[in-house]
């Protein structure tokens, strides 16, 4: 794209917060309902519950990643009557301060920005836009991980993990930190979003071991059919889920298939079976090439072998060995490599759709790019706590996880605004940009009419 190009590109833009409110509008047409519907742990207030809750939220968008910093940030006149505006309340002089935003989220249940997230997931299926993305055409692809929020030197709260660090060492000390067990539903290529968390931390100060990712997931994926009983789910995991409580949890309790990363030491059974019939010639095979050009490494070739062995019988539960062999050339470095996979699923792999298993199965670096990293490393720093008390703390997460959801539809749902602006973290400053700046009556029309929205592929 050219710099003409770019720049008429980015005038379709220059209303940017006007378009995501109607985006917002048009995919959640109740969200404001929604947030007044959160129950109060105020018995006196100054502002109203939403008021409170888009605050935080548009600390996120605009990719503020400290309180200070937003309440410096949103202090201008026009942030705040944007903010009263769409939101269909009385003008306030100021929006609340952090300390008055944290006092809120200290007490506030977190159930309630869960069912939040849980209304915004179910109006997205039922909009139907994103067939496409089913696994096979039929089932969603839920990924399952776990990974660090914050850490401190000295005990935080009586939920704290512990943990001993060069123990047997003059260096040996006690390190205190807090996971979370994310669920994160497909949506479609780079569209991933959080459909449950399970914070990963001890009951009681003095508990004798640690809380710890496959417990997180046992209390996860029972809350997750109990939301979406009727959710046809495939569950995408690492090899730390290779176990049989899993496959209880996953095929027998639940009724959702997996695909679930495998290495030879999970269950060394189920490679030796595996091998034994491969190495009779009974496996079956799928070979393919795929040629590819990347603007650095130029053009690449691909070469997949596939093999797989179905119907391993491990505890009762019948099993597909699903192996990918990937050999790469790349013609500019001028050099061969070769990767390995292999997962277990408890669907049926034909030739037709072996291809789709193992795309699936790569797919799931999608958690770890587009959730975690993205999240912690460009846009929302989600390793900053936002408040010394635990409970805020979840809320700000959980917050971060529904301002994600409204952001990626307002990105993916205007066709060419991420090459107009060319990366993640300038939509957000143009979108702080464009809160600042008071909407006008046009505005206030264009958000609230019915207009087309792009799909999200």
């Amino acid at each position: 794209m050219t710099r003409h190009e770019r720049r008429q590109e980015k005038k379709k833009y220059e209303k940017d917060f006007a378009a995501f409110c109607k985006i917002t509008r048009q995919y959640f047409p109740d969200f404001v309902q929604w947030l007044q519907e959160i129950k109060d742990p105020r018995k006196f207030w100054t502002y109203e519950t939403e008021v409170m809750l888009m605050t935080v939220i548009m600390k996120n968008i605009c990719s503020i990643t400290s309180m200070q910093k937003m309440t410096d940030d949103f202090l201008d006149e026009e942030c705040v009557g944007n903010l009263c505006r769409i939101l269909g309340v009385e003008p306030h002089e100021f929006l609340p301060h952090y300390v008055t935003l944290n006092e809120f989220l200290s007490r506030l249940e977190t159930g309630e920005l869960e069912r939040l997230r849980k209304n915004m997931v179910r109006a997205l299926l039922r909009r139907r836009k994103f067939e496409d993305a089913r696994f096979l055409g039929k089932y969603w692809l839920v990924i399952f991980d776990a990974t660090g929020l914050f850490h401190f030197s000295e005990r935080h709260c009586p939920h704290c993990l512990k943990k001993v660090v060069g123990r047997g060492t003059a260096e040996e000390k006690e390190i205190y930190y807090h996971h979370v067990l994310e669920a994160k539903l497909v949506l479609g290529d780079g569209f991933v979003i959080s459909i449950g968390t399970e914070f990963i931390e001890n009951e009681a100060e003095d508990a004798s071991k640690n809380d710890c990712e496959t417990k997180a997931f046992k209390r996860l994926s029972e809350r997750l059919k109990k939301e979406y009983p009727r959710l046809p789910v495939c569950v995408l995991a690492d090899s730390l889920y290779a176990s049989e409580p899993v496959f209880q949890r996953c095929i027998q309790e639940n009724k959702w298939h997996i695909l679930i990363r495998y290495k030879a030491g999970s269950i060394p059974s189920i490679a030796e079976e595996y091998r034994s019939i491969a190495d009779m010639g009974d496996a079956q095979g799928l070979d393919r090439q795929i040629a590819r050009e990347y603007p650095r490494k130029g053009k690449v070739k691909e070469k997949h072998h596939m093999e797989w062995v179905p119907e391993i019988d491990y505890r009762g539960y019948k099993l597909t060995l699903l192996a990918l062999e990937i050999e790469t050339e790349s013609e500019k470095a001028g050099k061969k490599e070769t990767k390995a996979f292999q997962w277990l699923t408890d669907l049926a792999v034909t030739g037709k759709n072996a291809g789709e298993f193992a795309g699936a199965g790569r797919g799931r670096w999608q958690i770890e790019n587009e959730g975690f990293n993205l999240q912690k490393n460009i846009r929302y720093d989600i390793q900053h706590a936002n408040s010394e008390d635990y409970n805020a703390m979840k809320c700000h997460y959980l917050l971060t996880q529904i301002a994600d959801i409204l952001l990626q539809l307002y990105e993916k749902g205007i066709p060419g605004l991420r090459e107009a602006k060319r990366d993640i973290k300038r939509i957000s400053t143009d979108l702080l940009k464009s809160f600042g700046e008071r909407l006008t009556g046009e505005d206030i029309l264009f958000i609230m009419a019915h207009g087309y929205v792009t799909a999200v592929a």
